[in-house]
């Protein structure tokens, strides 16, 4: 087999012979029927109750109710970016203290960084929405959702930054040392553009967390996707199909993000050697 074209799939596994093979066919097909009918189930209960019905879809024939829909996309994306730089900036300070050689700095971004990836968002929402005007904070709905979700997402920020310094050849900075350089000018001139550069693809997929998370912004009354498709279920009782056309814009979004990560990954990938 040619080295070239040896994926670490080819080495752990062996193929399948002809018993797995087919085993495998009737797996998959027996799964398949059963989705088949799962979905047929589902589609009739809908016909049943009347989802289906031409006036729950005729709504999406409107422009008003596509540019209403289009508004709330335009706060989703606002939000999740806003709140993307702002984790990655809280991330980076969170990531600096934890490879901190003071260890009362050290633990104290280790806490926060645990903290942060243990409380779950709508908590963090609930006390920015609650607790925090009780204490004289008074916030736009807009931050009331962009600080909690930057908040949730800056401790998988820091650790994936960490873990991007980590693998850092040890030489690299031996060799900058060597050339005269020293603290922080090799950690930002030689260590964090190479840790960058292996990390990207993982904050990326990231934001696809963060996207996701702008989801509770109905709890603040933010005019996002979903608090936008609320407000058009509630107007026309079209239940089935504005939840469905919302999944959908998610869905399409968060796969041009995963395939970003991908395009990404396979750009910043170390080239290999070739073989003599």
């Amino acid at each position: 087999m040619n080295g070239a074209h040896t994926s670490i799939r080819d080495i752990l596994y062996e193929p399948p012979g002809p018993k797995a093979r087919r085993a495998i066919f009737w797996a998959t097909a027996a799964s398949l029927a059963a989705l088949a009918a799962l979905a047929a189930l589902i589609v009739r209960q809908f016909y049943v109750t009347g989802q289906l019905d031409g006036k729950y879809w005729s709504i999406f024939t409107r422009y008003t109710t596509w540019r209403f829909l289009a508004k709330g996309f335009a706060g989703t994306l606002e939000v999740a970016l806003s709140s993307s730089v702002v984790a990655f900036a809280m991330g980076m300070l969170l990531m600096m203290g934890r490879i901190s050689r003071s260890r009362a700095l050290n633990w104290l971004c280790t806490a926060l960084i645990e903290l942060s990836r243990g409380i779950p968002t709508l908590l963090f929402i609930y006390f920015f929405f609650l607790f925090a005007p009780q204490l004289g904070l008074k916030l736009s709905a807009f931050w009331k959702i962009t600080l909690p979700v930057a908040i949730s997402a800056a401790g998988v920020v820091a650790e994936v930054l960490r873990s991007g310094v980590n693998a850092v050849p040890r030489g690299q900075t031996e060799a900058a040392v060597t050339l005269g350089m020293r603290g922080r000018s090799v950690f930002f001139k030689i260590v964090f553009p190479q840790a960058f550069r292996y990390v990207i693809p993982s904050l990326i997929a990231e934001l696809v967390i963060v996207l996701k998370d702008t989801t509770f912004a109905y709890v603040v009354n933010y005019a996002d996707l979903m608090q936008n498709a609320k407000v058009l279920i509630s107007n026309y009782d079209a239940l089935l199909s504005v939840y469905l056309v919302a999944a959908v814009i998610y869905i399409l979004v968060n796969y041009a993000l995963n395939k970003m990560s991908v395009a990404v990954a396979g750009l910043t990938r170390t080239p290999a050697m070739p073989g003599k």
